[in-house]
């Protein structure tokens, strides 16, 4: 089975070509050093991953050749990560296992502790995608634009349920077995915690389920990685 793996962003129909843009077809050719007839897998998010052929590459773009299907489509269960972004090396790390670990959607937010203003949504997506490409996924996670927590709050549906990774709980990590299936979102904090009024306002909430992860307080990409395994394995699918 060929090895490399690409995102397109095109429908996938066996015999048909697809089209590349021109940094696709750089990594093809001048980076993977593949030539015309050489084979890859492709998925779209979509479609399942396809077998495909590279037709040709140039600096401007290229074209592939779409084989047959190799794998369904996989998709994640409904469940959202929130998060305050922090240090970009470490906001790009929970966003790559976010897309690896079966988050559907990524949501940023500012908080009034978040050291950052703004994100590069576009940057972020770009990870995401290639996290999917390298785990074998066929499903990439939006990753979407910075919203004030308050805003999203304001507008949030209640049927999906925010599980709170509160590092004020700290303790033994707290079992999910008696919650609910259904939608969810799990919620991680900026560094140095929520201010007093965004506690106030989430332990207020009904929706919003306040849990421990454990005996130590995580930093906030390592929380991300363990609410989401923590929640995958009891509630995900990971069981």
């Amino acid at each position: 089975m060929a090895r490399i793996r690409l995102f397109i962003d095109h429908p996938l129909v066996g015999g048909q070509p697809v089209p590349l843009d021109g940094p696709q077809a750089h990594y093809l050719s001048g980076v993977m050093r593949l030539k015309p007839g050489d084979e890859l897998r492709v998925f779209n998010g979509r479609d399942g991953e396809w077998s495909a052929t590279l037709a040709d590459a140039g600096k401007r773009g290229g074209s592939l050749l779409v084989g047959a299907p190799t794998a369904p489509q996989q998709d994640p269960p409904d469940l959202w990560l929130i998060f305050a972004p922090i240090k970009k090396a470490r906001t790009d790390f929970i966003v790559e296992k976010a897309a690896e670990m079966g988050a559907a959607l990524i949501q940023p937010v500012q908080t009034d502790h978040t050291n950052s203003e703004r994100i590069r949504q576009d940057r972020l997506q770009a990870h995401a995608v290639e996290a999917a490409e390298q785990c074998g996924g066929t499903f990439v996670p939006a990753v979407k634009d910075l919203v004030p927590l308050s805003r999203l709050l304001d507008g949030w549906d209640p049927a999906r349920r925010i599980l709170w990774a509160d590092e004020s709980r700290v303790g033994p990590a707290e079992a999910l077995t008696g919650l609910p299936e259904g939608p969810w979102a799990i919620l991680i904090g900026p560094e140095g915690g929520f201010s007093t009024v965004e506690r106030v306002l989430l332990s207020r909430l009904r929706f919003v389920v306040p849990v421990s992860l454990g005996p130590r307080i995580l930093r906030a990409d390592t929380a991300a990685v363990a609410a989401l395994a923590l929640w995958q394995a009891t509630l995900g699918d990971w069981r």
